[in-house]
């Protein structure tokens, strides 16, 4: 079932998903670009970890969209 979710509510749902999603995958980068300088990795290092957390990240940032949609759908129904 398709969740529907109109106006004001959908424009909630995507200015909370845009903020977390900019936190997370801020995050991640930060993380690899730390860990990256802790253990001397060198530039392609520190780029390949920002790459590696990146990915958890953009699927957590998936799951939380999918749940706050679903969250305002069941409110406004």
């Amino acid at each position: 079932m398709q969740a529907k979710v109109k106006g004001k509510h959908m424009l909630t749902v995507v200015s909370a998903t845009v903020f977390v999603a900019c936190q997370t995958i801020a995050s991640a980068i930060a993380a690899g670009w730390a860990l990256g300088g802790l253990f001397h990795l060198g530039t392609i290092g520190e780029y390949g970890l920002m790459a590696l957390f990146t990915v958890p990240a953009l699927y957590l940032t998936r799951v939380y969209a999918r749940g706050a949609l679903k969250a305002e759908s069941a409110l406004t129904a």
